[in-house]
């Protein structure tokens, strides 16, 4: 899926485990910048 997210920055909290880690790992996948 592309959701157009090239170089786009997104702030992920409670991203050390479970559905936040798994938010932040499928930003990444879609380009996106995660901090």
């Amino acid at each position: 899926m592309d959701l157009q997210l090239n170089d786009a920055r997104v702030l992920v909290t409670a991203g050390a485990s479970g559905i936040g880690l798994a938010t932040a790992r499928a930003f990444v996948r879609e380009g996106a910048r995660v901090h």
